[in-house]
């Protein structure tokens, strides 16, 4: 299983979801402008992982909880985004409510009603 192709299957089935490379990397957008996902392939370190947007408090909860597979990434770790580890074995059903939860972050009510709507479970 590709890990990228994993987390992009993921990020696209979010409502109105883009892709476009930033700062090199495949990077996933709300409507092309705010980024609720970036993937980091050995970008600061030596770890493949992605970096997302994440609800108050949760960066330091996982982290505590479990730090082989969340960390506080580089540049955005400090607004409360997650780093979350890809080269560890992963439950890639937990990673697509990490997902849903980066993009409920930033993306407009209107699209995180229509996210509820259609994936009820996540």
């Amino acid at each position: 299983m590709d890990p990228l192709e994993e987390l992009r299957r993921r990020c696209m089935a979010m409502p109105e979801a883009t892709e476009r490379v930033s700062h090199g990397e495949p990077t996933w957008f709300v409507r092309g402008k705010k980024t609720f996902v970036m993937y980091a392939d050995h970008h600061h370190d030596d770890r493949l992982a992605f970096w997302c947007a994440a609800p108050s408090g949760v960066q330091e909860e996982l982290i505590a909880e479990d730090p082989e597979h969340y960390f506080r990434p580089p540049y955005v770790g400090h607004r409360g985004w997650l780093g979350v580890y890809l080269d560890v074995e992963v439950d890639w059903k937990e990673i697509g409510e990490i997902v849903a939860d980066a993009y409920r972050c930033v993306a407009p009510k209107t699209l995180v009603a229509r996210l509820n709507a259609d994936h009820p479970e996540s």
